[in-house]
């Protein structure tokens, strides 16, 4: 009887959404302010990350498009809570930043963004513009392992989150169930407003 009561409370703990007025990702505290770097965007145009976000709920991310799990389910997750709470979409902005210079065309970075939503931006550079960009962005450098063109990239696996006020107030790592994105969303979202 025990093991059924245990069961069935685990289950509905799992199953309710959060509302809470309290962000739910990683805090940062004392919240740190949104870095200034320029990368080139799928267009091929240079991207200042700090003037084109200026005022938006922005997430960044850096990754590589041939990322096995962690590039795609962060993604996936931020699409469909944009699907669900359409007008923080409208006035967010996603970045997404290839750390793989060297397999990730512009072209590439921007079919692959497309299979989430085309609205998220995508941007690369050079291996020292990146290194750059990571370092302005307080994550650790991508690390490539292997050799030839059978190689992986240990990349930082946290979307930074940056409300409207320019501040960074959470990071989201590998796990975050949805119902902690759709919660912190609408939350940041009026963070500087």
């Amino acid at each position: 009887m025990i093991c059924l009561l245990a069961g069935v409370l685990a289950l509905v703990a799992c199953g309710r959404d959060i509302a809470s007025d309290e962000l739910q990702g990683v805090t940062v505290d004392p919240p740190k302010s949104k870095p200034s770097f320029v990368l080139t965007d799928t267009s091929g145009n240079r991207y200042d990350f700090g003037e084109e976000t200026e005022g938006k709920l922005t997430l960044l991310y850096f990754g590589y498009l041939n990322c096995p799990d962690v590039c795609p389910v962060h993604l996936a997750q931020i699409a469909e809570t944009f699907d669900q709470l359409p007008t923080i979409a409208r006035d967010a902005e996603v970045v997404f930043v290839s750390v793989d210079p060297e397999r990730d065309s512009l072209g590439d970075i921007r079919e692959f963004l497309d299979n989430f939503d085309t609205r998220f931006v995508g941007l690369t550079g050079t291996l020292e513009e990146l290194e750059a960009a990571q370092t302005a962005a307080g994550v650790p450098l991508a690390v490539f392992v292997g050799k030839g063109d059978d190689y992986t990239v240990d990349h930082s696996g946290m979307v930074i989150a940056y409300a409207p006020d320019g501040m960074n107030h959470s990071v989201y790592p590998f796990g975050v169930r949805q119902s902690e994105w759709n919660n912190d969303l609408q939350i940041l979202a009026d963070i500087g407003r």
